[in-house]
């Protein structure tokens, strides 16, 4: 009796252990579900911010136990494909762009990157005559003419920054009758004027009622703010200030230690 009882309590131990393991066919279709929804993910058919069905929900829809949906989420979550808000469920992540702080990009690579169309909008395209606070921001002779631009990037149906640029006409004549509407100013600069030295000022601020406006986000709300200026040798080239929303946008930079 003493032999029984001691099988049976490891029988009990075996089958307390074994809730966590699932069966060979749950297996299956967890590698199955996960599959599924990484698609609709990476696919854009389930965008930034959907919010994906409960998990009691996905499980009646696969025929698996919750167990199993619980895992599949679990394993979204360390991707980083999706997080988890407590009573207000389980949303697809907004991707974080990372840009290289002494690199200059074309911006609408950096979202095509990320696997998100892209797209932007010119509110603002002017040709006017440089005045003092434009002078001092950009070293350059009074009565210059400037072309004033404010341009709205998308990453899917999100805003990803907003571009505030004014381009020096007396180094580049033909930005004055460039079509902006067509073409991105930064990618327009990139394919045509050479530069050889630029400068970078980075900054944290608070969103303005405009500023949030154009981002989508909350007034007030934290945003990245990088300031760029670049030459060549006919002088100043162009000044652009872009603004991204803080929970999305990082930048990395890579260095190595001074030569003693």
């Amino acid at each position: 009796m003493t032999d029984n009882s001691m099988h049976g309590g490891k029988g009990s131990r075996l089958g307390a252990e074994a809730t966590d393991v699932e069966p060979p066919r749950e297996r299956t279709r967890h590698q199955m579900i996960l599959g599924e929804i990484e698609g609709r993910i990476m696919s854009g058919e389930w965008p930034p911010g959907f919010r994906l069905p409960f998990e009691v929900d996905l499980a009646e829809q696969y025929g698996v136990s919750r167990m199993t949906v619980n895992k599949v989420m679990t394993q979204l979550v360390k991707s980083g494909l999706i997080e988890r808000h407590r009573k207000a469920g389980t949303f697809v992540t907004q991707p974080r762009a990372q840009s290289a702080v002494l690199e200059i990009h074309d911006i609408e690579a950096e979202v095509r990157s990320l696997g998100l169309p892209y797209r932007f909008e010119c509110l603002k395209h002017e040709r006017r005559t440089s005045g003092a606070p434009d002078q001092a921001a950009m070293d350059i002779a009074d009565g210059t003419e400037v072309m004033d631009l404010v341009c709205v990037h998308f990453a899917g149906p999100r805003p990803f920054c907003v571009e505030e640029r004014l381009i020096n006409a007396a180094a580049v004549p033909d930005a004055l009758h460039a079509d902006f509407t067509g073409t991105p100013p930064g990618q327009w600069l990139l394919r045509q004027v050479p530069w050889s030295t630029a400068e970078h000022r980075i900054q944290a601020v608070s969103a303005s009622g405009d500023l949030a406006k154009r981002l989508a986000i909350p007034k007030g709300a934290a945003c990245l703010v990088v300031e760029r200026q670049t030459w060549n040798a006919l002088g100043p080239i162009t000044r652009v200030r872009l603004t991204y929303p803080g929970d999305t946008h990082a930048l990395i930079a890579r260095f190595t230690p001074a030569s003693q």
